[in-house]
């Protein structure tokens, strides 16, 4: 049942991260206009099931005065309002209030913050902690989000201390361009199911500039701004989505035996195979496996 709506504001970031699976950047291109912000939440009212809208990105804190009317706008519908950012903005305790302030004035209900290495390097940021006291003053939720850089590590619970790889990225976008080598890989055909995203019935979707509705980064099942984000969701039929069918019936391995996909070597998780067999097909299905942006492909 889907209850959440995720703008990506922008493609736009401070960092170009190697975890990031959007492919984000600062010279990415896509960000919502004002009127499109209310264009998307005039549909969301239409869905009765949902009750929270989140601004993401890219950095949504770069485009500040889309992300306060935008959080008043969601505000005046009577959505729950979340932010997720990476902190740039919170050069000290008292700058990060004075950044939040406004917002929780407007109807901000909570926010998550990303403090990692991909984000800080090897130094310790004190951003994140900056804009967590901030939050914690104002009465704002914070939760925190870390991602740990994958790791090999010896799982004795296997036939003989198989290497599994620990951490928590996402080998999608850039992270499986950029964080996959010398990591353990498996066979492909063992990638049967997908246990990140629920395609027969989404929770949630990600909504882009471009008007992507996205079930999971890559995968649109359809353009807003061709077809309006209710009539899209009321008529979504996943049995007969080109990738989503086979995705949720046998996971990447049978996306890629539909659409006889063969792909040298070995991949490391489920979500590293479904990247690499949907690159392969993105100029076969432009409408539903896109943008490019996330494909690294702009």
């Amino acid at each position: 049942m889907l209850n959440g709506i995720h703008f990506l504001l922008t493609y736009t970031c401070t960092n170009e991260c190697d975890h990031c699976f959007l492919y984000c950047s600062p010279n990415a291109s896509g960000t919502f206009t004002f009127e499109q912000v209310k264009n998307v939440l005039s549909e969301c009212k239409k869905i009765e099931t949902i009750n929270r809208i989140f601004f993401e990105g890219g950095e949504p804190f770069l485009f500040y005065p889309l992300l306060l009317n935008g959080i008043k706008a969601a505000r005046k519908f009577g959505f729950e309002i979340g932010i997720v950012t990476n902190c740039y903005w919170a050069t000290s305790p008292q700058d990060a209030e004075m950044w939040l302030s406004p917002l929780v004035d407007a109807g901000l209900t909570d926010i998550s913050l990303s403090d990692d290495a991909f984000h800080s390097g090897d130094d310790e940021d004190e951003k994140p902690k900056n804009a967590s006291k901030a939050a914690e003053k104002l009465g704002l939720d914070a939760d925190i989000i870390c991602i740990n850089a994958p790791e090999i590590k010896e799982d004795s619970s296997r036939e003989k201390g198989e290497p599994i790889v620990g951490g928590s990225t996402c080998f999608k976008g850039r992270a499986a361009d950029k964080l996959t080598a010398g990591l353990p890989t498996k066979p492909w055909e063992s990638f049967t199911t997908c246990d990140y995203e629920d395609f027969i019935s989404p929770g949630r979707v990600h909504v882009d500039a471009f008007g992507n509705v996205q079930l999971c980064q890559g995968i649109s099942l359809g353009n807003m701004w061709e077809t309006p984000l209710a009539y899209l969701m009321d008529h979504y039929k996943p049995q007969i989505h080109p990738i989503c069918s086979h995705l949720a019936n046998g996971g990447p391995a049978q996306l890629a035996k539909a659409y006889k996909v063969k792909l040298d070597g070995s991949f490391v998780d489920e979500c590293h195979f479904c990247f690499s067999v949907r690159r392969v097909l993105m100029d076969r299905f432009p409408q539903f496996l896109t943008p490019r942006q996330v494909y690294g492909r702009e």
